[in-house]
Order: C-alpha cells, then structure tokens, then sequence
C-alpha cells in the first residue's frame, strides 16, 4: 500500500541542515595564512602596547570565531521579528543579555579585575542625540545588511559589499564626532542613569529588575510567535563529530552564551565592556590628520580621544578587538570553506554607502551600537542602552519599506525559511 505524504503547510516544515562541503585544494591555505597572520599581530601588539592589548587581541579572535560560526546576527534578528514575527534571534539575546547581566553585576558590584583596572559599566546620557541616533542606526544597519559586530565579521568572511559599508561606517563615525558637541551640548538631554547606581537599588537589585524585564519579553516572544507562525530560520551548513568545532555550525545559543562570558572578560581585562565604534571615529580621525587636516581641535578629540590619535592604533584597546574579530572571522570562513567573496551588486553597493553612512553618524549620536549601546549598554545597567533598543527596532520598522528600493529583500511570512 502506498504512503500517503503529509499535507504540512509550508511554514511548518522542519527544516533540514546541509553538510558543508570539503575544502578544495585552494581554501585550504588560508586558514594557515589567518593563523600566521594572527600570530605575527600578536607579537607587534604585544611589542608596540604590552600583554593586555595582547589578550584583548585574543578576545577579539573568540569573538570573530563565535559571531562566524553561529552567524550570530543583531540586524538580522532585528528584521525578522519585524517583518514576519520571528523570535529565535531576539531569544538568543535574551539569553545572552540576562548573563551578561549577571557577570557584569558580580563584576561591577565587587571591582574584579583580571588587570587592577577598576571595571565601569558603559552609562551614557539619554536624550534626543540617543533617540535620534539609535534610529538612524536601526535604519543603517537594515540598509547595510549588518551592525557593527555583523560589518567586522562579514567583512573577514568574506563579504564584499563590507568593504563599503565599513568605509563609510568610518566616514559617518568621523563625521558624527565633529557633529558630537552640538548634539551633546545644543539639544535636551537627562543625565546618565544608572539602574544599579542612579535609583539606590544597587546592582542585585538591578539585576532582580533586569531579570523580570528580560522574563516578561520572552514571553512576549512567545505570544508573538504563537500568532504569527513565523517561518523558521534556516539552519547552518554544518558537518559531524569533532569536526563540527572548526568546520561546522555553532548553535544560536551556545553563541549566546559565549559571547556574554567574552564580553565579561573584556570588562576584566580593561575595565570597560566590549565596544566597536570608537575605534572607526579614530581611524577616520587618523586618516584626516595624515592628510593635513587637524581634527585635534574638534571637542571629540580630546582627552583620551586626543591621546588616542598620537599613539598606534595597536595601543587603542578597541581598535585591537576589531582586528581579532576580522581575523577571528576570517579563521572561521576559511575553516568552513566560506571565503568567496562575490561581485557587488550596484543596488547593494548603495544601500551599504548609504548605511555605513548613517551607522556610523547615529552611533556616534547615540554613544555606541548594537555592542557598545545595546548589549554593553544593558549589560552595564544603562537606561540609554534600553532607550537605544527600542528606537533600533522602530528604525528597523522604516527601513523595510526603504530595502526594496535597492534590491533588498525581507523575509515573507509565506517564505520556508527566513
């Protein structure tokens, strides 16, 4: 007797995992080339800085290998909640957050440091250059196709379109630090407020209240998907066994977890939480003065800003984090076999301009990105780094109506896969 197939809606199919192919003779190089020119870069930052640059160089490899691996995404989840009510990614921060949290509340409340550093939270101003620039930056990173984590790693897997996106990401970064001081100074603004520090709960009753805030947007996630019956994501190409460490896919929330326990020992080790943006402002800082333009009289540079463009950008402790992630990213494609970059379609080259632009000018505005904002930023206790989520997603709302102008395509609730 015949076997009658299942009439399963489309939606509701279990998705199926792909085994990622084996490396031709010409990949197989470049995982050695990452690998030798991480230890060469190693060694000069040890040499030009001293052995805390060099671990947070190490971390910043972790952090490449795990954002690649898991394709951890902010943007992407971001979207797919958006457009069709998709919530695994949006759980997987959850996750990653409510850990986060609680490392950082044993390491803020106590002093711990790996380095005698005394560790502070990121706790920036909520105001109208906050609102106003997290906007701008959820509408960028939709554009873009990536956030500031997602720019690095796809930039060192092998996207082509980053190459783009990360310029005029510095461009923007530069441009909103000339711009800072009349965001800061001209326009309406409350202090920064601290959930531990500002209210006299101190940090475990912050964290009691993070914890119910995180518990009652999962459940949201939960009744969201319940309506919606959101396409799943598709799953990784990834392989069997051991293998499956170097060559295969990481899940979501193993990914979660790592990068919160990285993040916690980024705080450790220099004091501050993990963030990407300063360092762009810095690079376009840099390149402007080599020109024979002098930004050291901008309000930005100054302080440690102006310290900062004197000295290598080996002695920046964010710029040596952004450099192991691209090459942590790099290691990971090239293990996967995943290094190809491709042709860039005109159509995405200016949605990546255009985005790069505007992330890099409303992460200046709003005192980090999805990292140094976002996670960093909650993490650490900060209303502003609440603040900046909401106004992220109402600028991921706007920019699905502005991603098919360029070719951009959002997911579909009749989609299989989102």
């Amino acid at each position: 007797m015949a076997q009658t197939a299942l009439n399963i809606p489309t939606q509701q199919k279990r998705p199926t995992t792909t085994v990622i192919a084996k490396l031709n003779p010409m990949q197989k190089p470049l995982a050695v080339i990452g690998i030798l020119v991480a230890i060469s870069l190693l060694l000069a930052i040890v040499s030009k800085a001293n052995w805390t640059q060099g671990t947070l160089f190490i971390i910043g490899l972790m952090l490449g290998l795990t954002l690649l691996y898991a394709r951890f995404g902010f943007t992407s989840a971001f979207r797919r909640l958006m457009s069709v009510g998709n919530v695994q990614s949006i759980q997987a921060h959850l996750l990653m957050l409510a850990i986060a949290s609680t490392l950082f509340a044993i390491i803020l409340g106590t002093g711990f440091s790996f380095t005698g550093i005394k560790p502070a939270g990121y706790v920036s101003p909520v105001g109208v250059s906050v609102i106003f620039g997290a906007f701008l930056f959820g509408i960028g990173m939709q554009l873009g196709n990536g956030c500031a984590s997602g720019t690095l790693y796809q930039l060192g897997g092998g996207s082509s379109s980053m190459i783009i996106t990360i310029i005029a990401f510095i461009a923007g970064s530069t441009l909103g630090a000339y711009h800072l001081q009349f965001w800061l100074n001209d326009t309406p603004s409350l202090p920064p407020i601290s959930l531990a520090q500002s209210t006299g709960l101190g940090y475990f009753g912050a964290w009691v209240i993070q914890m119910i805030a995180f518990a009652v947007i999962y459940w949201i996630t939960l009744q969201i998907a319940k309506k919606k019956k959101p396409p799943m994501m598709k799953p990784l190409p990834t392989t069997t066994g051991w293998k499956k460490v170097f060559r295969g896919s990481w899940p979501m929330f193993t990914a979660a977890i790592i990068l919160a326990v990285l993040n916690a020992l980024v705080l450790t080790v220099r004091g501050n939480p993990w963030g990407i943006t300063s360092a762009f402002a810095l690079w376009g800082g840099k390149f402007l003065m080599a020109t024979g333009f002098d930004v050291s009289t901008w309000n930005y540079f100054t302080g440690p800003n102006g310290a900062a463009l004197k000295n290598t950008v080996l002695a920046d402790s964010t710029s040596v984090l952004n450099f192991g992630i691209i090459l942590g990213a790099f290691i990971a494609a090239a293990f996967q076999g995943n290094f190809k970059p491709k042709k860039i379609k005109p159509g995405i080259a200016g949605a990546a301009l255009i985005g790069g632009l505007l992330m890099g000018y409303g992460s200046r505005l709003a005192f980090g990105c999805n990292i140094g904002a976002y996670f960093s930023g909650i993490a650490s206790f900060s209303l502003h780094g609440w603040v900046w989520m909401i106004m992220a997603i109402l600028g991921t709302y706007c920019a699905l109506f502005i991603r098919p102008l360029f070719g951009l395509k959002n997911p579909n609730s009749n989609d299989s896969f989102c």
